[in-house]
């Protein structure tokens, strides 16, 4: 049984994870090749090498021109409805948002469909969401095993204020998932590397 492991020390979002998988083996051009049936603007991302404290990685980043609107979870579900991506990739796609829906809405009182993405729902998470369903399907994991997440401490601005590190959304979605302390002062688990998690 192929199983994988998800070793995070210093937390996970969907970048890191996207690019994890591409370490592992998952070929940049087979994903880039399936972002293109999203029904949205040109996909741009720049993927290389680099070293932090002698240890070299993968790096995946979403070039931007300008900012994008936002977007509901009803909004995102119809993008990725709309494509032509594999069902089992719009399925895992999908579940990874509407973990995250679910979480904010509970946050903010309304209904996941009415939650507006802000930070998550702008074009680069939905690219590195999508792109993460696309490796793992590649992959034909049968299971997939996390250490316990570490999430960072501090304070972080956003579309709502500043609020505490970890953030609340992160908070809910992690519930009943192991976590481990971490004086690192910055957030180093977002929502979308936590419903990455919990919904794997």
């Amino acid at each position: 049984m192929k199983t994988l492991y998800l070793d995070c020390p210093m937390g996970i979002s969907g970048d890191m994870f996207l690019a994890a998988l591409i370490d592992l083996g998952v070929a940049p051009k087979m994903i880039l090749r399936e972002l293109k049936k999203l029904p949205v603007d040109k996909i741009d991302v720049e993927i290389k090498k680099a070293a932090r404290h002698s240890i070299t990685g993968t790096t995946f980043k979403v070039k931007l021109a300008e900012a994008h609107h936002h977007r509901t979870f009803r909004d995102i579900k119809k993008i990725i409805g709309e494509s032509s991506l594999a069902p089992k990739v719009k399925s895992l796609s999908t579940t990874i948002f509407k973990v995250i829906a679910e979480a904010e809405g509970k946050i903010h009182g309304i209904k996941a469909d009415e939650v507006h993405f802000h930070e998550i729902g702008a074009m680069d998470s939905i690219i590195d969401i999508v792109g993460a369903a696309v490796a793992v399907d590649s992959l034909k994991v049968k299971k997939v095993v996390s250490s316990p997440i570490a999430l960072g401490t501090g304070w972080a601005r956003t579309m709502h204020g500043t609020i505490p590190i970890p953030a609340p959304a992160t908070l809910e979605i992690l519930k009943g998932v192991p976590t481990a302390a971490s004086t690192a002062p910055f957030e180093l688990t977002t929502p979308t590397g936590a419903a990455i998690v919990k919904t794997l």
